[in-house]
């Protein structure tokens, strides 16, 4: 599979033994924060026949506020093996190729689909997400905790995938990658706060904004050569580092580099780690 599948492709394949359907919805911007730890009963109930729920804002995610060391993100990724042990419990097998989606087009769907792939699992993000196929007159059906089977997958963890705050810091000091913020323009600039009552408004000194609706106006990602050029625009041909709130739509940037074949990285932490109060990073507003 390619990065991005279509509805058409996705109908024409539901059936494939093979095939899994994640559904990686989350509250929309801004009220993410506010929601529980187990959140799945605030989440849409109905998705594409036979979808199982990825739950970022539940066990998908760290729940520790902090590693000893300073605050964590949001959203922070498992480590390795205890990504593997949820992902078995939701019956994900070796050999599962898996399309992954969320209710608002393309916003977390990109998150799970980057987590997928750091841990070598073949994946894609289903473009325009569930409202492209109620669009397209498909049935839905209620979301799965699980696919009822035993998963055995094994996770091979790709340690490129995701960089910490220290890696994020030298980038932006040495300027050997380009820090992209995927937060909107007024998050970025600070006239905005964060929805989190302990984290700071404003960006990372050096960080440049690319907010994520304007790679998927929509919720359906642009075509590759307009990404290409967007990328080109806000970082010209340097690697890139991605970043946002907690780490989610950070993905779409991340999404939008690999259709237009650009390295990319995702600072896991984002902005909910690099901003928060503790954690003793700079931070600066303005545009």
């Amino acid at each position: 599979m390619d990065a991005l599948v279509t509805v058409d492709w996705l109908a024409q394949h539901l059936g494939d033994p093979s095939l899994l359907v994640l559904d990686a919805s989350m509250a929309p911007p801004g009220s993410a924060a506010a929601l529980p730890p187990d959140s799945a009963a605030a989440l849409p109930p109905d998705s594409v026949p036979g979808a199982v729920r990825f739950d970022i804002e539940g066990r998908m995610s760290r729940q520790e506020a902090s590693d000893g060391l300073g605050p964590v993100g949001a959203h922070d990724m498992l480590a390795p093996a205890d990504f593997e042990r949820e992902l078995r419990a939701l019956g994900v097998r070796d050999g599962d190729r898996i399309v992954v989606l969320d209710a608002m087009g393309i916003f977390s769907s990109a998150r799970a689909w980057w987590m997928l792939r750091a841990a070598g699992i073949e994946a894609a993000v289903l473009d325009g997400g569930l409202p492209a196929w109620i669009e397209a007159g498909h049935p839905v059906a209620r979301v799965a905790a699980s696919t009822g089977r035993a998963g055995d997958v094994t996770v091979a963890w790709d340690g490129s995938a995701f960089v910490d705050a220290d890696t994020t810091a030298d980038a932006l000091a040495d300027g050997g990658s380009v820090v992209l913020d995927a937060r909107s323009a007024a998050r970025f600039s600070g006239a905005e706060p964060d929805p989190r009552a302990e984290v700071r408004a404003g960006h990372m000194p050096g960080a440049r904004s690319l907010p994520y609706a304007t790679l998927a106006p929509g919720g359906r990602m642009l075509p590759p050569a307009a990404l290409a050029e967007q990328l080109h625009d806000a970082a010209s041909d340097a690697p890139i580092i991605a970043s946002c709130g907690s780490g989610v739509t950070a993905a779409v940037i991340a999404l939008a580099a690999t259709c237009a074949g650009r390295p990319v990285t995702v600072y896991d932490g984002s902005w909910s780690q690099w901003g928060h109060r503790e954690s003793g990073r700079p931070v600066v507003g303005g545009a």
